[in-house]
């Protein structure tokens, strides 16, 4: 008598490592080394209370004596710092941690902002069609023809002189990831508009439409989940697009200010010591902020091609 086997079904665990990306992803080693990179500069970031020995938000913890100290290499630095210090005192090892952390907070909450926005435009548009469809194109068009960093600016700038710089520093982060997110959401509603008008016409949307679903029922649950494939790829780049965005605003004093430090006002403040000989406020938190965007471009176009079905994968 033989028995009858079972075949246990695998694990969520093994379809995701035996899935193609993830065969894509072990096979490239510039997206591995690129992921265990972003996720080192992370995890650190977000446990810098836990992890760096000083706090610069923490007035009581910044002697202005220990400013301009150099990194611990260069003769004439002070142990206690390993990476030196800033020109207000404060240990330039802990100020890179969570300048970083407020980077990436700002990079992320501006994408998300971004995707909310463009991808309720761009699904009106694709699935209703018409004049709404038109309207809302041409409201993208005319978003294109301006500048990120030109329209931030005026915006800022605006924003500064009407409620003064106190009110302005006080919720500066708040300013900034509304207006990076709201001038970079036509990248959205373009890319989801265009897969809408492809998907609309598939028979599984015929077919939402027969058994009586509404129009939001169909967008968000039938077409929106295949559509997030170029989302992802998109999502990649402009983190690290609005990254940039802040640390130039930052550093052109319409960003974050001294007192909230990020990666780009850092770089700011250290701009007019670089040829006094404190070369290392400006060159070490710019070394941080070209690695943190390297990784994530790298990542966005491994993922790219990664979802991409066209590539012959193998």
């Amino acid at each position: 008598m033989s028995s009858l086997s079972t075949n246990t079904p695998p694990s969520r665990w093994a379809q995701i490592w035996n899935s193609n990306i993830a065969y894509s992803f072990r096979r490239n080693p510039v997206a591995v080394v690129s992921l265990l990179v972003f996720a080192v500069i992370t995890v650190m970031s977000f446990l810098a209370p836990l992890i760096a020995p000083f706090d610069p938000y923490d007035p009581a913890q910044i002697d202005i004596m220990n400013s301009e100290y150099p990194p611990v290499w260069v003769s004439g630095a002070d142990p206690q710092f390993m990476l030196g210090t800033d020109d207000q005192g404060r240990d330039l090892w802990s100020t890179i941690l969570y300048g970083t952390r407020l980077s990436l907070l700002i990079g992320i909450c501006a994408v998300a902002l971004q995707a909310f926005l463009g991808i309720s435009i761009g699904l009106i548009a694709g699935y209703v069609g018409g004049r709404i469809d038109s309207l809302l194109m041409r409201l993208a068009d005319i978003q294109l023809s301006f500048s990120t960093l030109m329209v931030a600016i005026i915006f800022l700038a605006v924003t500064q002189a009407m409620f003064g710089s106190e009110t302005f520093n006080q919720y500066a982060i708040y300013f900034l990831i509304a207006v990076i997110g709201v001038a970079e959401w036509p990248q959205y509603a373009r890319t989801v508009r265009a897969t809408v008008l492809a998907e609309k016409k598939k028979e599984y949307v015929d077919s939402a439409r027969v058994l009586g679903f509404g129009p939001i029922r169909i967008m968000v649950r039938h077409i929106l989940p295949n559509s997030l494939s170029p989302i992802f790829v998109i999502s990649t780049v402009q983190v690290a697009n609005a990254i940039i965005s802040e640390a130039s605003l930052s550093f052109l004093g319409l960003g974050m200010p001294p007192s909230q430090p990020s990666l780009g006002s850092l770089i700011s403040s250290g701009f007019d010591y670089i040829f006094s000989g404190s070369w290392w406020i400006t060159a070490i938190p710019g070394v941080v902020l070209v690695v943190l965007v390297l990784v994530i471009n790298l990542l966005g176009d491994w993922l790219r091609d990664a979802l991409n079905p066209k590539l012959y994968k193998g």
